[in-house]
């Protein structure tokens, strides 16, 4: 079909927009296009291992990211972002690939479709 890069600016929890952003990349893997998750800025923080959503509202963020992975969309996590956000690649669920702004700029660019949330 066609191929779609899905940004991810916002953190997993306190907004729709990171569920959102899982929901969209899974359906765009059922509908067989060519999906990348792009984790950039505060959307980094989903990536991480061990989610602790106990006493919250929130489902954990950490098997929708596995989802996307395990369903075949490429996850990507941008290097200064995590930097920013005080992670290292040990912190990082096992598949998200660790990229830098070039990179990113590339997949994205490569993408027949672009979204942001």
């Amino acid at each position: 079909m066609g191929s779609v890069s899905i940004i991810l600016r916002r953190p997993p929890y306190g907004s729709v927009d990171t569920s959102e952003a899982i929901r969209h990349a899974l359906g765009g893997v059922i509908e067989e296009m060519d999906v990348k998750l792009i984790l950039v800025d505060g959307g980094v923080t989903a990536a991480r291992k061990g989610h602790d959503v106990s006493g919250t509202e929130y489902s954990s963020i950490e098997e929708g990211i596995k989802d996307c992975i395990d369903m075949g969309a490429a996850v990507y996590a941008d290097k200064a972002s995590m930097k920013d956000h005080h992670l290292d690649s040990g912190d990082i669920i096992e598949g998200v690939t660790i990229a830098n702004g070039s990179d990113i700029a590339d997949v994205i660019n490569g993408s027949d479709v672009t979204m942001i949330f």
